[in-house]
């Protein structure tokens, strides 16, 4: 089962968020049958956009789109603030051959474009915020984001580890962020600490990944767990939810797919469950 835990420094100027998405990744990479660099590419989305939904309250929903201008296409996820993340890649079949060190390349397969959040606190009005991609790594990105849009110096790492048959191995990630009332004594000390520990794929690696992380971020630094969640992907998807799209249609429109294909099939893009309408479910909406 996956978790996120949210750690705070004693002090109260740091905070720090620890994930394990092994199994979030995991059902993504099978609900959408994604090869190893849409599958990493993917990963780091979701594990990107549970942190950016853990910094909200209430039912907000996080709305998350890596919008690049190469082979990957677009990346989409939307996660809520009760560990629920979802998501799909536009592209799910790029198999790019990896680095020498056994890497698998993501930044050049997403290119130049934008890293947009939508965040909705569903009073009607979501908000937009937008910066550029900077490396298309998607955690370098990440970082940017929250640094420039929110205003919150971040350090970020995010990865997902594929096996010799290129299927999830390990999947997660951290999200540090300097609170008020830091001293620039204690950022420093803060920054030199992240930027000497190790990759986080090799803490990934670990046998208790999750404690390996917080060791290497606090180092003898005290800290305090705030909570430790259940994250996982899950789809809110429903037949009722189309039924609902369908019957904003036209009805020329529905009575052409009663006619001709004597029903609708709809697939969810988020998890890929089929639904199906017959004629009778049509007849319904067309006299609704």
């Amino acid at each position: 089962m996956d978790k996120m835990i949210k750690t705070i420094s004693e002090n109260g100027h740091f905070r720090a968020f620890v994930l394990d998405s092994t199994q979030t990744v995991k059902t993504a990479q099978e609900k959408h049958d994604t090869m190893a660099s849409s599958t990493v590419a993917l990963g780091r989305t979701l594990i990107a956009n549970q942190m950016l939904a853990a910094n909200e309250k209430g039912n907000t929903k996080i709305t998350l789109k890596i919008l690049g201008n190469s082979s990957l296409g677009a990346i989409i996820s939307v996660a809520d603030t009760h560990g629920h993340v979802k998501g799909y890649i536009q592209n799910p079949d790029i198999d790019l051959k990896k680095t020498a060190t056994g890497e698998v390349i993501v930044g050049p397969l997403v290119g130049q474009g934008q890293f947009l959040v939508i965040t909705d606190y569903g009073m009607g009005h979501p908000y937009n915020s937008m910066t550029p991609l900077i490396s298309g790594e998607i955690g370098e990105d990440f970082a940017y984001f929250l640094t420039e849009s929110q205003q919150t110096p971040s350090a970020v790492g995010l990865n997902v580890l594929l096996d010799e048959e290129d299927k999830v191995k390990v999947a997660g990630g951290f999200l540090v962020q300097v609170l008020p009332g830091a001293t620039e004594a204690e950022i420093a000390q803060f920054e030199k600490r992240i930027q000497t520990m190790p990759a986080i794929s090799s803490l990934l690696e670990s046998d208790n990944h999750i404690e390996a992380v917080l060791e290497a971020i606090y180092g003898d630094q005290p800290f305090k767990r705030l909570s430790e969640d259940t994250v996982s992907f899950t789809c809110d998807c429903s037949k009722e939810r189309f039924l609902t799209a369908l019957a904003s249609l036209p009805k020329t429109d529905l009575e052409e797919m009663k006619e001709e294909d004597q029903g609708a099939a709809i697939t969810c893009q988020f998890c890929q469950t089929h639904y199906q309408f017959d004629e009778n479910d049509l007849e319904e909406l067309i006299n609704g």
